[in-house]
């Protein structure tokens, strides 16, 4: 799956994009398993509720939030592959944080989690044509193509390690 034009998704977007290197990007995404789960074993429970500042996530609320964008960029994509032409609207992830229970739930399962969502996506790009990676939807109000997704959501990845390396892993 070749790296995605400009023209293939909004200027927010390419923030995340410029994070992916110049890598097979199924590759990347089987990396990006592997590297979550080591960097997450240095976190024990107690850890894993450390917040760098009050009004930031904890580490749980990190991982959860990646596991959320990793399923509603995947279903942007599965909906845009398949030549969905519905407009789909975009989410208020602060408040999917607010909503959610994630400083409740063992920070292993969490990791658990996004090895598998992410290995189920590496499957749902792995089979999509070079016709179906071309194709676009509109999420949020932004036209995006299904290849573009997956660039965005490992950049989304690598943008939320890093974060956890500079400002939670220290």
């Amino acid at each position: 799956m070749e790296r995605p034009s400009k023209e293939e998704y909004a200027e927010y977007y390419h923030r995340y994009i410029e994070l992916v290197p110049t890598k097979k990007i199924l590759e990347l995404f089987n990396d990006q398993i592997d590297e979550m789960r080591s960097l997450l074993e240095i976190f024990s429970e107690e850890k894993s509720l450390y917040r760098y500042s009050p009004e930031k996530w904890s580490v749980k609320e990190v991982v959860g939030h990646i596991n959320e964008a990793e399923r509603i960029f995947s279903y942007r994509a599965l909906r845009f592959a398949r030549n969905d032409k519905k407009d789909l609207p975009g989410y208020d992830h602060d408040e999917y944080i607010r909503q959610s229970n994630y400083d409740n739930i063992k920070l292993a399962d969490l990791a658990d989690e996004f090895c598998a969502l992410r290995k189920s996506n590496i499957l749902l790009f792995k089979n999509f044509s070079e016709e179906m990676q071309l194709r676009k939807g509109t999420a949020n109000n932004n036209t995006i193509t299904v290849r573009a997704l997956a660039y965005v959501m490992a950049g989304h990845v690598n943008h939320h390690l890093n974060v956890l390396k500079e400002k939670y892993a220290k």
